[in-house]
């Protein structure tokens, strides 16, 4: 079976945001095993950008043994893809590449080099910047949409 992992840094606080994850995580689990893993976010009193870096690097070194699989690092300058072809690259690996797909969402300051230099590809779903927990939910929910287009639910229009 299919095993979906999403590592993401920072707890989600805004029940609103929760009530979304989770119910698009529970609408998830009829297609694959779906998990989330919470990482820790690293806290400074005063930040720059050697303090970015340090911070980036010390949640890097908690992600990298996690990772599983097929890594997908969301990242803004990675590939953009239409909900179909998100669909159809899930199906792919899932089919051809591997039985687990690890996605991973940094914090607030984004990923450390060695992240996204262990992924198998970098996805974008804009070059806008979005808030850590809104993008959680927002990744739930295109995953589900993927799933409902290989299957033909007509929750995708």
């Amino acid at each position: 079976m299919l095993k979906i992992n999403v590592i993401a840094v920072g707890k989600v606080k805004e029940k609103y945001f929760l009530d979304g994850i989770e119910e698009y995580s529970k609408r998830i689990s009829r297609f694959c095993q779906f998990n989330i893993i919470e990482i820790g976010e690293e806290n400074y009193k005063k930040i720059d950008s050697s303090i970015e870096q340090i911070i980036k690097n010390k949640e890097g070194a908690k992600i990298l043994p996690l990772l599983k699989g097929y890594v997908v690092v969301m990242a803004i300058e990675g590939k953009k893809f239409s909900s179909e072809n998100f669909s159809n690259f899930i199906q792919k690996i899932a089919t051809e590449e591997n039985s687990t797909i690890t996605f991973v969402i940094g914090g607030s300051y984004g990923l450390s080099n060695q992240v996204k230099e262990r992924a198998n590809m970098l996805v974008s779903f804009s070059e806008m910047t979005f808030p850590h927990t809104m993008f959680r939910l927002m990744l739930t929910e295109q995953i589900y949409r993927a799933f409902c287009i290989k299957e033909g639910i007509t929750y995708h229009k």
